[in-house]
């Protein structure tokens, strides 16, 4: 009995998942441009103009009581005319399900801020402001949240060089951190992950001798 009904909560899991897909679809009705689940969790995708008004339909009872904003984030994608995914997770705790919110948006393009909805966006918004330079229109204190003032570039973003743009250091004459150009103590080394008894010969390995034959 016990692993009859194990067997079925994936199943039910499931349904669960495609109702609430089907309910979703129709209260949000044209907004949602496309949806697919991926492990067990519904993904829409929206355009980044309607999201707040989606997340006020979603943390209605009647929108599933998606009261909890856990997550916001991007995701950079260089080669793409509009280079980045803003993502909102939520969750509802009366269901017991989570669903994702994606919404493509160029660089140089304005965001709408949710801070208003949800307060734990306040500092989400602020460290994809700092992380990938997308800007939130609306929020209170749009301010870099990770980086120091004054650091040029952002640091998430796919194009930003690995070793950074300045170096900090604590100047003993002048009593205080200064900013330098990036300076590298050693070149970039290249690694071939190989054991040196099987990899690829190098000058500091001799060649083995050729083993001594006994005179019989």
């Amino acid at each position: 009995m016990t692993d009859m009904t194990t067997s079925n909560v994936p199943q039910k899991k499931a349904e669960m998942t495609e109702s609430l897909k089907l309910q979703l679809n129709t209260l949000l009705g044209a907004k949602v441009l496309a949806v697919d689940v991926f492990r067990g969790e519904l993904n829409f995708t929206v355009n980044i103009n309607d999201i707040p008004q989606i997340l006020l339909m979603l943390r209605d009872e009647n929108g599933g009581s998606f009261t909890q904003l856990s997550e916001l984030t991007a995701v950079d994608y260089p080669s793409r005319d509009k280079r980045f995914d803003v993502i909102y997770q939520l969750l509802s705790v009366t269901l017991n399900q989570r669903i994702r919110l994606k919404a493509e948006i160029g660089d140089g393009e304005v965001a709408p801020s949710v801070s208003h909805i949800f307060t734990s966006a306040e500092w989400s918004e602020r460290e994809v402001w700092d992380m990938f330079g997308i800007f939130f229109s609306g929020h209170n204190d749009l301010r870099r949240l990770l980086t120091d003032y004054g650091f040029e570039g952002h640091p998430l973003r796919k194009d930003f060089p690995l070793t950074g743009t300045v170096e900090t250091r604590y100047d003993d004459q002048e009593k205080r951190v200064i900013y330098e150009p990036v300076t590298l103590t050693q070149e970039f080394r290249d690694f071939d992950y190989m054991s040196p008894w099987e990899g690829v010969q190098t000058a500091m390995r001799q060649d083995d001798p050729q083993p001594v034959q006994d005179d019989e």
